[in-house]
């Protein structure tokens, strides 16, 4: 099939290589554009229409006229009282090509003499289907062969009756069968949720951009980053490379309503919004340390936001740029005992419609192994199992999500990797090691995974996954320091009754005074019929068997509810700003402009560093002699949380006294303090009951001399009310610029960040001799090497929450050293303390 125009002949010539035929008008998504199918005319000469003299035409026209326009509108009424769903309005995009015509810049600008000559000529080529109610052209893009693309979006107002034979006809048009059913976009999926009618839609806000050389540009949702998107918003973003390059975007920010049926963005490797051409599509929030980087096909990229008329968020900014259209890593030979290979582009999302081919070999004798730190390649429709549209082939077709540290062994010293995406949806992709191993021996002085992983022999028997399959836990004979598992697996004996199911089948929390088989515990220690639990009634007594249930109800107030403003009290842990409302006064979701970045995403011991803007809460607090002391955590534009252990004087340092402070915000690396807002303090307010001896009640309220600015660098983090339950088992974040390890004296220039897990404060206890209050909360990777240090004091400690946003759940206190095995770090727990900020801030 094919479609090209000819604007030297204003001819297009069809070829549906399906014999001759009067007329055809075809309907593609693939650059063969529109048709209708009539059968041939066994007479073409009847086909001619005689000529009717003007008189005529009148006498007869008028009348007739006058009464079709009686009859219409009398259907048009009838139509839209009585037959409204009768009819069904759908989209349909594509484009068409057209051959004999180089692209010059006019015609990226609709408002040219060029761009408007050729749209009219263009437009005058296109046939109407009956159904057709509108199209429009978009702005024109570099072709193959020095052709141009015209992109065009249409309207059709189908029959009901015949919708189904339609969408068959559209798929099988469409080249791919039924797979793909949603060339269509309907008039309820897109246009009801827009709350628009097709007019505003063709004329909503649209954005041209240009990449060149090598600038990098913003794109970003209209009103970021000062207030939030607007409703019932439909905005697109056209970008354009120069030719022979492609277009590199990267979201840094993306906060959107987490529903996608609501709000959401798409990126389309084209520039007309064609479903065929959606390389991804995004809503909620862009976590931690996840890469949102898409890379188009050709030079042309469109980004759309699709709003509708509820809970408007912050939005997104992204950067686009240009790059060589010749990606590196594509294919090639790899040879020697061990290298590595990535999909094109990683750590970006792999470009649509590529494919590339690497020839490994290893010496003689010698077998491949294959060992993937990140493997992601899937596609929202596609078959897991035979992988028919993204794929990687080693011995078969591999994709979808695979943990870290997959491994496939090729046995034979030569092999073919070929890696293959189509034209629409993209994904993280893999970074790949091969190595050559030995067939006899694979891991020469290492433990041998069932995956064929290797991992150091110590790690055996140690109570970890480290094989990520369990299978160095298997068959272990467990020592008086573990616990034995009904499974036969080994534990460590201080996981045993911390509410953490570590053995996998509650060996480990059982006979621990906790309730029976088929019971509740309630949070209050009560045990409670395991039926009861959301049943829509307190048998708690502090609604905690309502509180993770879909409704909330209305309970009794204790210690463990939740409190509204108009003193009712509510059974859900953890309503607040959650996104839901849950208090009738919503005073659950009245102060939340807290804990979201605003744009991206002691040393922390094992830990990684962080991006620009990824922690806007963290401070960095300098005394004006010493450089980098303590870490701080910003709670609004003029308060700052630390540890009260940071301002107690010594013999040399008077850090009790305000003035001694620089208060650095937006930091992200201690050499470049220049480019970050510097403050100074006004008052130090410690906790009254604060311990130097035990660091019990170790938290400081430092206020500002001037409210600082808040922006994409510097934001608060959400303070956590007294009833908010942290979990044990819950993994939190730490961040601080501390020593890089116990035994150095130099900290870590760039800000880090660990992940680590809360601990049960019974086994913490144990594990810290004793030293554990209430007030304290504990966290750490009991097999060591990840941890806080010296310098990190005073800094947070923050827990993603269901919705994205992040709290406040500590603020690093105290350990004994950094990074030890089984000595997790201790912090001051915020829940605790709550009230007494309210009370001296006002936050």
């Amino acid at each position: 099939k094919k479609v090209q125009y000819d604007i030297k002949t204003n001819r297009v010539q069809i070829d549906l290589g399906i014999g001759r035929k009067q007329r055809a008008h075809v309907y593609n998504d693939h650059g063969l554009d529109e048709t209708e199918q009539f059968l041939p005319a066994s007479d073409a000469k009847k086909l001619q229409k005689k000529r009717i003299s003007f008189r005529a035409m009148v006498a007869i026209g008028l009348p007739t006229a006058l009464a079709i326009i009686a009859l219409v509108t009398g259907l048009l009424v009838w139509h839209f009282h009585y037959r409204y769903n009768g009819r069904v309005r759908k989209l349909f995009s594509g484009y068409l090509t057209i051959s004999s015509q180089t692209f010059s810049d006019a015609y990226e600008n609709s408002n040219t003499t060029e761009y408007k000559e050729l749209a009219s000529k263009v437009s005058k080529q296109v046939r109407l289907s009956c159904f057709l109610l509108h199209y429009n052209f978009f702005p024109f893009s570099e072709g193959s062969n020095n052709g141009i693309i015209a992109y065009y979006l249409s309207e059709f107002n189908v029959p009901e009756s015949q919708v189904s034979a339609v969408d068959e006809a559209m798929a099988s048009l469409d080249g791919v069968g039924n797979a793909r059913k949603n060339t269509f976009l309907t008039f309820r999926y897109l246009y009801l949720r827009l709350v628009l009618n097709l007019c505003c839609l063709l004329g909503s806000v649209k954005r041209s951009h240009h990449a060149h050389g090598n600038q990098t540009d913003i794109i970003r949702s209209p009103g970021f980053p000062d207030s939030a998107y607007l409703p019932n918003l439909y905005t697109e973003w056209q970008i354009r490379a120069d030719p022979e390059h492609r277009i590199r975007l990267e979201f840094d920010v993306l906060d959107l309503e987490k529903d996608c049926r609501n709000d959401f963005i798409k990126v389309y490797d084209s520039l007309a919004p064609s479903e065929k051409q959606v390389i991804a599509e995004k809503c909620g929030y862009r976590l931690p340390g996840e890469k949102l980087i898409f890379i188009s096909s050709g030079n042309v990229m469109l980004v759309t936001l699709v709003t509708n008329e509820e809970k408007n968020f912050p939005g997104f900014r992204a950067f686009y740029s240009q790059i060589p259209a010749k990606i590196q890593d594509c294919g090639g030979r790899l040879t020697g005992l061990r290298g590595t290979f990535t999909s094109p582009g990683y750590p970006s999302h792999y470009p649509p419609q590529t494919d590339c081919v690497w020839d490994i070999e290893v010496p003689s004798g010698k077998h491949i192994k294959v060992k993937f730190d990140k493997l992601s390649i899937h596609n929202p429709e596609q078959n897991a199992i035979s992988c028919p549209e993204d794929y990687l082939e080693i011995n078969y077709r591999i994709c979808g999500e695979k943990p870290p540290k997959t491994v496939y062994t090729i046995k034979s010293n030569q092999a073919t990797v070929r890696f293959h995406s189509d034209l629409s949806y993209v994904s993280e992709g893999f970074s790949a090691e091969f190595e050559a191993l030995e067939p006899t021996n694979p891991c020469p002085g290492r433990f041998q995974c069932d995956s064929d992983l290797c991992v150091p022999p110590n790690l055996q028997c140690d109570g970890y996954n480290d094989c990520g399959d369990m299978s160095d836990e298997r068959g272990c004979t467990c020592n008086e320091t573990q616990i034995k598992c009904m499974n036969g697996f080994c534990k460590p004996s201080f996981w045993r009754c911390d509410g953490v199911n570590d053995c996998g089948d509650n060996t480990d929390e059982e006979n621990c005074g906790n309730c029976k088989a088929q019971e509740f515990r309630c949070r209050n220690s009560r045990c409670i019929p395991a039926q009861k639990q959301c049943n829509g009634y307190n048998d708690c007594g502090d609604g905690s068997d309502e509180s993770q249930c879909e409704k909330s109800i209305a309970v009794h107030c204790s210690a463990l509810t939740h409190k509204c403003k108009n003193n009712q009290c509510i059974s859900k842990l953890n309503p607040m700003c959650d996104g839901e409302t849950d208090c009738a006064d919503g005073s659950d979701e009245a102060e939340c402009k807290c804990g979201m970045k605003p744009y991206k995403s002691s040393r922390i011991v094992g830990g990684k560093d962080s991006n620009d803007g990824e922690w806007p809460w963290q401070v960095s607090l300098h005394m004006k002699t010493q450089g980098h002391v303590c870490g701080a955590s910003v709670i609004s534009n003029r308060w700052l949380v630390t540890a009260a252990h940071c301002v107690q004087d010594n013999e040399k340092f008077n850090y009790s006294q305000p003035d001694q402070w620089e208060v650095y915000l937006g930091l992200l690396n201690q050499g470049e303090t220049s480019k970050s807002t510097l403050k100074h303090v006004k008052r130090i307010v410690s906790h009254p009951l604060y311990d130097h001896l035990s660091y019990d009640n170790d938290i400081t309220l430092m206020e500002l001399d001037s409210p600082v600015n808040l922006s994409q660098n510097i934001w608060p983090v959400c303070l956590p009310e007294a009833t908010h339950d942290f979990p044990a088992g819950k993994s939190v974040w730490i961040t601080g610029w501390g020593k890089l390890r116990e035994e150095v004296d130099a900290i870590a220039s760039v800000l880090q960040k660990a992940e680590v897990r809360i601990i049960n404060n019974t086994v913490c206890s144990k594990l810290m001799d004793n030293g554990i209050t209430p007030r304290m909360i504990c966290a750490g990777v009991l097999s060591g090497g990840v941890d806080a240090c010296q310098g990190d004091s005073g800094g947070p400690m923050t827990s993603t929450e269901s919705n994205g946003r992040m709290f406040l759940a500590g603020v690093v206190s105290w350990g004994d050293g950094c990074g030890r095995r089984n000595r997790p770090g201790i912090y001051t727990r915020v829940t605790e303390y709550r009230s007494w900020i309210r009370e001296m801030t006002g936050v």
